[in-house]
């Protein structure tokens, strides 16, 4: 059994981020010590690790809860992990594009930006962020 300081120096993070798992029900004890002490076994080592892992992946704590009930579901197939898996794709798939677009509009702005030396009232990039009801393009 470990207490939250081994278990944090094993999975490489802070103890206040396994508490905060804790809260968020995607961990929890096996065990309390004599003294109160919260007390984690191998399962929970494990389950940090495939948390760690979906973090990586894009998921969110909401979207890991919802794979580790899955996971734990008599019920669940490999094709409920892979449609969640999907989802998460496609909506990286558009974040990705949302950056690039606004990549894109901060790079014209950048290069409208030759009045070097002026005073920041004439900024050219301050003034196209003042535009009301225009979308920077």
């Amino acid at each position: 059994m470990l207490t939250i300081g081994k278990l944090a120096a094993l999975a490489e993070i802070s103890a206040d981020a396994l508490r905060y798992y804790e809260e968020e029900g995607l961990i929890s004890p096996a065990d309390r010590s004599a003294s109160g002490y919260r007390l984690y076994d191998q399962e929970c080592v494990r389950r940090i690790r495939f948390i760690k892992q979906a973090q990586h992946c894009g998921f969110t704590l909401a979207e890991i809860r919802e794979l580790l009930t899955l996971r734990g579901s008599d019920r669940a197939c490999c094709d409920d992990v892979r449609t969640k898996a999907i989802e998460k794709k496609l909506q990286l798939e558009h974040k990705i594009k949302a950056m690039k677009s606004v990549s894109k509009a901060l790079d014209r702005l950048i290069a409208d930006c030759t009045r070097k030396g002026r005073p920041v009232a004439e900024c050219t990039i301050l003034a196209a962020f003042e535009q009301t009801g225009e979308k920077v393009h």
